[in-house]
């Protein structure tokens, strides 16, 4: 079987999860900006925006590593 010189690697459904991670990563960072607390120790700072970033970069490796159909 030839593989076509001008298919992707990823599958449709791999960038839309890139672009999800992405934007969870992009609202996780902006998130632990917006936190009113001296120097980001409040809730936003330690919590939720870590966790937004930690989720994005789930999403991203599961995006990689799916398999396209």
């Amino acid at each position: 079987m030839k593989k076509d010189p001008t298919s992707f690697v990823f599958g449709r459904r791999n960038y839309q999860l890139l672009f999800l991670g992405l934007a969870l990563l992009i609202i996780g960072y902006v998130v632990m900006t917006l936190d009113p607390e001296p120097y980001g120790f409040g809730f936003l700072g330690l919590t939720l925006g870590p966790l937004l970033v930690l989720a994005g970069f789930v999403v991203e490796f599961f995006a990689i590593m799916v398999k396209k159909k």
